[in-house]
Protein backbone atom coordinates (compact mmCIF):
# COMPACT_ATOMS: atom_id res chain seq x y z
CA UNK A 1 0.00 0.00 0.00
CA UNK A 2 1.48 3.56 -1.02
CA UNK A 3 -0.15 6.60 0.46
CA UNK A 4 -2.11 8.66 -1.55
CA UNK A 5 -0.82 10.65 -4.28
CA UNK A 6 1.63 13.43 -3.48
CA UNK A 7 -0.11 16.74 -2.46
CA UNK A 8 -2.90 15.35 -0.27
CA UNK A 9 -2.02 14.50 3.48
CA UNK A 10 -3.71 11.07 4.22
CA UNK A 11 -5.64 10.89 7.59
CA UNK A 12 -3.48 9.38 10.21
CA UNK A 13 -6.73 6.80 11.07
CA UNK A 14 -6.85 5.65 7.01
CA UNK A 15 -3.37 5.43 6.87
CA UNK A 16 -3.06 2.95 10.53
CA UNK A 17 -6.10 0.87 9.29
CA UNK A 18 -4.14 0.52 5.59
CA UNK A 19 -1.07 -0.60 7.53
CA UNK A 20 -2.82 -3.17 9.97
CA UNK A 21 -2.02 -0.69 12.85
CA UNK A 22 -4.40 -0.97 16.02
CA UNK A 23 -6.43 2.51 16.12
CA UNK A 24 -5.18 2.96 20.02
CA UNK A 25 -1.48 2.20 19.13
CA UNK A 26 -0.59 5.99 20.51
CA UNK A 27 -2.16 5.67 23.28
CA UNK A 28 -0.51 2.02 24.20
CA UNK A 29 2.30 2.55 23.04
CA UNK A 30 2.69 6.21 25.03
CA UNK A 31 3.97 7.84 21.71
CA UNK A 32 2.76 11.30 21.23
CA UNK A 33 1.68 12.40 17.43
CA UNK A 34 4.32 14.60 16.16
CA UNK A 35 3.39 17.25 14.36
CA UNK A 36 5.44 17.69 10.74
CA UNK A 37 7.96 20.16 10.98
CA UNK A 38 8.11 22.96 8.29
CA UNK A 39 11.07 24.75 8.47
CA UNK A 40 14.03 22.00 7.74
CA UNK A 41 17.30 23.07 7.10
CA UNK A 42 20.17 20.68 5.26
CA UNK A 43 23.01 18.99 8.33
CA UNK A 44 24.79 17.38 5.82
CA UNK A 45 24.56 14.25 3.86
CA UNK A 46 24.16 10.66 4.59
CA UNK A 47 26.78 8.21 2.76
CA UNK A 48 23.69 7.61 0.38
CA UNK A 49 24.13 10.93 -0.46
CA UNK A 50 20.75 11.80 0.69
CA UNK A 51 20.64 15.53 2.71
CA UNK A 52 19.96 15.01 5.92
CA UNK A 53 17.46 17.61 7.55
CA UNK A 54 16.34 19.11 10.85
CA UNK A 55 14.65 22.32 12.76
CA UNK A 56 16.65 25.38 12.96
CA UNK A 57 17.10 25.14 16.36
CA UNK A 58 17.79 21.31 16.85
CA UNK A 59 20.43 22.03 13.23
CA UNK A 60 22.39 24.49 15.24
CA UNK A 61 22.65 21.92 18.21
CA UNK A 62 23.95 19.69 15.94
CA UNK A 63 26.94 21.50 14.61
CA UNK A 64 27.64 22.45 18.39
CA UNK A 65 27.85 18.41 19.38
CA UNK A 66 29.45 17.36 16.44
CA UNK A 67 32.39 20.25 16.70
CA UNK A 68 32.52 19.27 20.58
CA UNK A 69 32.91 15.32 19.88
CA UNK A 70 35.28 16.36 16.76
CA UNK A 71 38.09 18.50 19.46
CA UNK A 72 37.67 14.76 21.31
CA UNK A 73 38.91 12.96 18.71
CA UNK A 74 34.92 11.21 18.19
CA UNK A 75 33.74 11.25 14.74
CA UNK A 76 29.39 11.35 14.65
CA UNK A 77 28.38 9.85 11.36
CA UNK A 78 24.64 11.49 9.94
CA UNK A 79 22.27 8.65 9.14
CA UNK A 80 18.91 10.24 9.05
CA UNK A 81 17.36 13.16 10.29
CA UNK A 82 13.71 14.28 9.15
CA UNK A 83 11.41 11.88 7.85
CA UNK A 84 7.73 12.99 6.55
CA UNK A 85 4.82 11.04 7.77
CA UNK A 86 4.27 9.36 4.16
CA UNK A 87 7.37 8.14 3.89
CA UNK A 88 7.24 6.77 7.15
CA UNK A 89 3.58 4.73 6.12
CA UNK A 90 5.70 3.82 3.23
CA UNK A 91 8.90 2.07 4.98
CA UNK A 92 5.98 0.13 6.56
CA UNK A 93 4.33 -0.30 3.54
CA UNK A 94 7.65 -1.93 1.71
CA UNK A 95 8.08 -4.01 4.79
CA UNK A 96 4.57 -5.46 4.66
CA UNK A 97 4.79 -5.75 0.98
CA UNK A 98 8.63 -8.45 1.82
CA UNK A 99 6.09 -10.48 4.19
CA UNK A 100 7.22 -9.10 7.58
CA UNK A 101 4.27 -8.37 10.42
CA UNK A 102 3.33 -5.47 11.34
CA UNK A 103 4.23 -6.16 15.44
CA UNK A 104 7.89 -7.00 14.12
CA UNK A 105 8.19 -4.05 12.09
CA UNK A 106 6.43 -1.96 14.89
CA UNK A 107 9.20 -2.67 17.33
CA UNK A 108 11.66 -0.57 15.25
CA UNK A 109 9.70 1.85 13.28
CA UNK A 110 7.41 4.38 14.80
CA UNK A 111 3.57 3.83 13.32
CA UNK A 112 3.07 7.19 10.69
CA UNK A 113 2.60 10.33 12.89
CA UNK A 114 4.13 9.10 16.26
CA UNK A 115 8.13 9.05 15.22
CA UNK A 116 10.28 11.81 16.47
CA UNK A 117 11.61 12.54 13.01
CA UNK A 118 8.82 13.78 11.38
CA UNK A 119 9.34 16.36 14.09
CA UNK A 120 12.53 17.76 12.60
CA UNK A 121 14.37 17.03 16.11
CA UNK A 122 15.54 13.51 15.72
CA UNK A 123 18.78 12.25 14.19
CA UNK A 124 19.83 9.00 13.64
CA UNK A 125 23.96 8.99 14.20
CA UNK A 126 26.64 6.21 13.40
CA UNK A 127 29.67 6.13 13.77
CA UNK A 128 32.88 5.05 11.31
CA UNK A 129 32.40 1.58 12.52
CA UNK A 130 28.78 1.80 12.56
CA UNK A 131 27.46 3.94 9.63
CA UNK A 132 24.12 2.03 9.38
CA UNK A 133 21.36 1.43 11.81
CA UNK A 134 23.39 -0.95 14.45
CA UNK A 135 23.00 -2.67 18.16
CA UNK A 136 26.69 -2.98 17.65
CA UNK A 137 26.88 0.96 17.91
CA UNK A 138 26.15 0.99 21.50
CA UNK A 139 29.73 -0.43 21.77
CA UNK A 140 31.66 2.44 20.02
CA UNK A 141 33.19 5.35 21.70
CA UNK A 142 30.86 7.66 20.01
CA UNK A 143 28.33 5.72 21.35
CA UNK A 144 30.05 6.52 24.75
CA UNK A 145 30.88 10.21 23.93
CA UNK A 146 26.99 10.70 23.50
CA UNK A 147 26.03 9.27 26.87
CA UNK A 148 28.53 11.64 28.78
CA UNK A 149 27.75 14.73 26.82
CA UNK A 150 24.91 14.35 24.25
CA UNK A 151 22.67 16.11 27.39
CA UNK A 152 24.71 19.35 27.40
CA UNK A 153 23.37 20.03 23.76
CA UNK A 154 19.95 19.20 24.45
CA UNK A 155 19.71 15.85 22.70
CA UNK A 156 18.69 12.75 24.49
CA UNK A 157 18.40 8.72 23.65
CA UNK A 158 14.32 8.21 22.95
CA UNK A 159 14.72 4.69 22.89
CA UNK A 160 16.71 2.68 25.62
CA UNK A 161 16.75 -0.83 26.83
CA UNK A 162 13.31 -1.60 28.71
CA UNK A 163 12.03 1.84 27.10
CA UNK A 164 7.92 2.16 28.06
CA UNK A 165 7.40 2.34 24.35
CA UNK A 166 7.42 -1.02 23.17
CA UNK A 167 10.44 -0.10 20.92
CA UNK A 168 13.47 -1.83 20.45
CA UNK A 169 16.92 -0.71 21.37
CA UNK A 170 17.72 1.99 19.46
CA UNK A 171 21.48 3.26 20.60
CA UNK A 172 21.67 5.39 17.60
CA UNK A 173 18.57 7.68 18.14
CA UNK A 174 18.66 10.99 19.38
CA UNK A 175 16.18 13.49 20.05
CA UNK A 176 17.10 17.90 20.81
CA UNK A 177 14.81 19.06 23.08
CA UNK A 178 14.01 22.86 23.45
CA UNK A 179 15.48 24.03 26.72
CA UNK A 180 18.54 22.30 26.34
CA UNK A 181 20.58 20.97 29.24
CA UNK A 182 19.47 18.04 31.64
CA UNK A 183 15.87 17.23 32.97
CA UNK A 184 13.30 16.50 30.49
CA UNK A 185 13.62 13.61 29.01
CA UNK A 186 10.55 12.61 27.00
CA UNK A 187 7.86 13.30 29.57
CA UNK A 188 8.40 17.24 29.40
CA UNK A 189 9.34 16.83 25.83
CA UNK A 190 5.97 15.43 25.49
CA UNK A 191 3.95 17.65 27.05
CA UNK A 192 5.76 19.96 24.48
CA UNK A 193 4.40 18.05 21.34
CA UNK A 194 1.19 19.43 19.62
CA UNK A 195 -1.22 16.75 18.71
CA UNK A 196 -2.63 16.70 15.69
CA UNK A 197 -6.00 15.26 15.71
CA UNK A 198 -7.39 12.86 12.62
Amino acid sequence: MKTQKQGRRPRRSDLWRALGIALDYSERRRLPLQREARRLVAVGRNRDGRAVRLTPRAAAAWRRMRRAAARDGVRLRLISGFRSVRRQANMISDQLAQGRAIGAILRFLAAPGCSEHHAGRALDIGSPATPDLSARFARTREFRWLRHHAVRFGFHLSYPRRNPHCLGYEPWHWCWHAGGKGGQQRAGAAKAVTRRAS
